[in-house]
């Protein structure tokens, strides 16, 4: 399965924990709100979902390969 992960920019607080946790799918912009990098496809499941429950504010949407929300 390949999870896919998209921010919500409008609840994104720029804490920097996906990056912490998934530094090649995620970078802050230089309006310190998270992106998604190109070679997000590069990190596994696991860790996108793991990134995604570390935001604090649950800006981070993850899908799955049929686009059903898996998280939040």
């Amino acid at each position: 399965m390949a999870y896919k992960v998209t921010v919500d920019r409008n609840l994104c607080i720029g804490a920097g924990s996906c990056v912490a946790v998934a530094p090649l799918a995620f970078a802050l912009d230089n309006e310190a709100k998270a992106i998604v990098l190109p070679t997000a496809g590069q990190t596994d499941d696991n860790t996108l979902l793991e990134s995604a429950k570390a935001c604090p504010v649950a800006a981070i949407i993850v899908t799955d390969d049929t686009g059903k929300q898996v998280f939040p």
